[in-house]
């Protein structure tokens, strides 16, 4: 079995990752390896059918660079940034706009000459240890 067309790509588009919606107050989280990202609300996607083309996302251009990391955040999430260079930036979620579908960004990790992120974690956040009594 050969299975089924999930999306269809243009030439040069690849695609980064996929995420699961499950927290109602979710928004979706791109980061550029330049470090530009954005919040986007879920509903600004429009469902589409098998083999379907998409929507765009961030509008990528030389300044952006490659889309790098796509999460489904919430408000209370934290984030650790990495780059190519070692660096770790942690940032909190909330700090970071919600802004359109179709656009650029803004600048979420300033950058040393060269580097790159590389990937974004959410970091899980541990629950209060129970105390024995």
């Amino acid at each position: 079995a050969a299975g089924v067309i999930g999306i269809r790509l243009e030439d040069g588009d690849r695609v980064i990752g996929m995420v699961v919606v499950d927290r109602e107050d979710a928004t979706l989280l791109v980061v550029s390896e330049s470090g530009m990202g954005k919040r986007t609300e879920i509903d600004a996607y429009r469902l589409t059918n098998r083999g379907g083309k998409g929507v765009i996302n961030l509008k990528t251009n030389e300044r952006t660079g490659k889309v790098v990391a796509i999460k489904s955040v919430t408000p209370l999430d934290q984030l650790m940034f990495i780059t190519r260079n070692g660096v770790i930036n942690r940032q909190p979620v909330d700090q970071i706009r919600v802004i359109g579908r179709a656009t650029q960004g803004v600048r979420l990790v300033n950058l040393d000459d060269g580097d790159k992120v590389m990937d974004v974690a959410r970091i899980i956040q541990e629950e209060d240890p129970i105390e024995d009594e």
